[in-house]
């Protein structure tokens, strides 16, 4: 992002991206806990004072991270007891999921073991050489970009992280762990507003996601009052 603060902690409309992202998983019905991995530094200024502003009552604990995404997790996962049957896995800068992805998601893992949410290819996609030239046009029939949330069996996640660091093995998520053991995979639709900020037009991108939220929320509220039968998608 390339400012002073890091970007979980960058506001939208008053509330830190991380507490936006939190609060999704609060109202996920079939959330029973939120473990938080945060970078060492944050662990150490006690944010669960700051939290609990929130009323953020699913967080149950506060964990320091490690030095790469993959070891982060993998700290989460090895705290988890035998209680949990399921594990979701998101970023924390994903702040517009909905729970009703969060909730599909985790429905669909208790009957496949392992879900990722993504959304289908809309551009074409080419494959190019060392010298930036074309070399092929990929059929994007097939091809999906790919989001969080993750869910998979508690068991088979556990799995799949002591092989990937029995073999010294770092994926770009949970999903390809999973993948390399030869288990499938099943991918649902997510949703466009299900960004990732990452860069200072990201951040512009969440703040007209949130106006148009509130735009249609404000829409919805005056047809109920005035009698009509308004039908939303989450």
């Amino acid at each position: 992002m390339g400012g002073d603060i890091p970007k979980q902690y960058l506001m939208l409309d008053g509330i830190p991206i991380l507490v936006h992202t939190l609060m999704a998983f609060q109202d996920a019905s079939l959330v029973d806990a939120i473990y938080l991995v945060l970078p060492d530094e944050d662990v150490k200024q006690a944010p669960q004072n700051r939290l609990s502003l929130y009323n953020l009552s699913k967080v149950k604990r506060i964990l320091s991270g490690g030095e790469r995404r993959q070891d982060s997790v993998k700290k989460g996962v090895d705290l988890l007891g035998s209680d949990y049957d399921l594990v979701v896995v998101h970023d924390g800068v994903r702040p517009f999921v909905s729970p009703a992805i969060i909730n599909a998601a985790i429905k669909e893992a208790a009957r496949s073991q392992a879900v990722t949410v993504g959304l289908p290819v809309t551009d074409t996609i080419k494959r190019v050489d060392g010298n930036r030239c074309v070399s092929a046009t990929v059929n994007r029939d097939q091809l999906w970009l790919t989001q969080t949330p993750q869910v998979f069996s508690a068991s088979l996640l556990k799995k799949a992280y002591e092989s990937a660091y029995a073999d010294h093995y770092y994926g770009t998520d949970d999903a390809a762990l999973v993948e390399r053991m030869g288990e499938k995979v099943l991918m649902i639709m997510g949703s466009y507003d299900n960004i990732k900020i990452t860069t200072a037009i990201d951040l512009e991108w969440g703040r007209l996601i949130l106006q148009m939220k509130r735009n249609n929320n404000a829409i919805h509220s005056q047809a109920v009052k005035e009698g009509y039968a308004v039908g939303r998608a989450e």
